[in-house]
């Protein structure tokens, strides 16, 4: 069995979600939103590590996939959304997690078959590939989507390439200071 994390990372909403995947199917863990009240961004940014951090802790997953940045409404929001993914990243390779990165649209394909897909359509669909009673949250549904096309993805490379990994993945390293 193997449970992936993934992160739809904001500087004031996170999303999180958890799965297990286990023979090729997914099972609902946990979801969630962090949410980061107003404060200096070097603040709000520690509380999203401090809440990755958690939440990897608290449910031991192998394995993070988050979503890449894409141009938002401006460059400063873009920079503030990689912050945000910086801090996420940066919690998930101190808890020893195997980290990958996915385009918006590639995980509205994976989930929706839509790569433009608008939220509502990612929200059915979470709730119908993991059986859920309701809808979760908007941001929890975005996370849980980018841990579904992180399951998709991976089993497809498995298939097609003997094993190989996914694009986009950062393990802890070793820094040696001289």
């Amino acid at each position: 069995m193997t449970r992936i994390l993934g992160i739809d990372p904001g500087s004031r909403k996170t999303g999180y979600g958890l799965i297990d995947v286990q023979r090729g199917k997914a099972a609902y863990v946990a979801s969630g939103v962090i949410r980061i009240p107003d404060g200096p961004l070097p603040e709000r940014l520690k509380l999203i590590f401090d809440a990755v951090s958690q939440i990897a802790e608290q449910h031991a997953p192998g394995q993070m996939a988050i979503e890449n940045v894409f141009m938002a409404k401006s460059a400063g929001s873009a920079l503030k959304l990689g912050q945000a993914r910086g801090a996420a990243i940066v919690a998930a390779v101190n808890a020893d997690l195997l980290v990958s990165e996915y385009e918006a649209r590639k995980v509205k394909q994976a989930v929706v078959g839509n790569g433009a897909a608008d939220k509502l359509q990612v929200q059915h669909m979470v709730k119908t590939l993991l059986n859920l009673p309701a809808s979760p949250q908007e941001d929890a549904a975005d996370a849980l989507a980018v841990a579904l096309c992180h399951m998709h993805t991976s089993q497809t490379l498995l298939q097609t390439a003997g094993g190989g990994g996914a694009r986009g993945r950062f393990r802890r390293g070793r820094l040696s200071i001289r």
